[in-house]
């Protein structure tokens, strides 16, 4: 195994810059080759093992939480969980289980905490994916934790970003939209709405008004044709008129000058 402080400077970049040289089967085996977990499985690095079969093996930690506290392993190296297969992952959890009700009677705990540190910011200090099963006892004050407070806002917006993720993930086609954005889709929709309304109050206005303008023009026109008519039918009775007039004068001066014959 290469232990990093006991290299130069020098080694100690050459080595880097063949680890990013390496493909992705190099540098897993070139991990396996370095993991004191691979070495325990293989029997190379002695261990308190509690528990073997084909996928997993149990042990106890040399540097255990509580009494009693057990790691199981996968027989094949993963570094973190996503890369373990899920037939693997659902058979350690099924040993986890079983280990649970074992030290609840025989150690005669008050709970177990069975818990995955799954990188190194959580805690994960060797490159082999493990569960870990710790018995648990009254006022042991392991894992205090400090409760804090989040932000509702926060908390939907985390809600959203890991059920969207989860859905592509599993297939399913389904988006998850915050409430927030939905009221925006909805008032930006209502601006739109209102927009298209207005607009067609507008173009009905206008269309009303150029209705009104036509039907005003038809009305001048035919008062203008009226109008018209009316000065002719005025001018044809007058005509008329004159021509009864001329017609019975006529008549007159004719029977006056038939008398004037008897």
């Amino acid at each position: 195994m290469i232990n990093m402080p006991d290299l130069t400077e020098e080694q100690r970049k050459e080595f880097e810059e063949k680890l990013k040289n390496m493909s992705p089967e190099e540098l897993n085996q070139f991990q396996k080759e370095q993991c004191i977990f691979c070495q325990i499985i293989s029997g190379k690095v002695p261990s308190k093992k509690v528990y073997d079969d084909n996928k997993c093996m149990a042990i106890l930690d040399i540097n255990p939480a509580t009494r009693g506290h057990i790691l199981i392993l996968p027989k094949e190296h993963y570094s973190i969980m996503p890369q373990v297969p899920e037939e693997v992952v659902s058979h350690m959890f099924l040993v986890a289980k079983a280990f649970s009700q074992v030290l609840l009677k025989k150690l005669k705990s008050s709970g177990t905490n069975i818990f995955i540190a799954n990188g190194l910011i959580a805690g994960q200090k060797a490159q082999h994916f493990m569960i870990h099963l710790i018995p648990r006892k009254e006022d042991d004050q392991l894992l205090n934790l400090e409760e804090k407070f989040i932000e509702p806002e926060m908390v939907k917006k985390v809600k959203v970003a890991v059920e969207n993720k989860l859905n592509e993930l599993l297939g399913i086609k389904k988006v998850i939209v915050e409430e927030s954005q939905l009221e925006e889709g909805k008032e930006e929709k209502k601006d739109k709405t209102d927009k298209v309304k207005n607009k067609k109050n507008i173009d009905e206005t206008n269309q009303d008004e150029e209705s009104d303008s036509e039907n005003q023009k038809e009305n001048e026109e035919e008062e203008d044709d009226d109008e018209e008519e009316t000065t002719e039918n005025d001018d044809v009775e007058d005509d008329e008129e004159k021509n009864k007039k001329d017609e019975d004068q006529t008549d007159i001066n004719l029977d006056d000058i038939a008398n004037l014959f008897k």
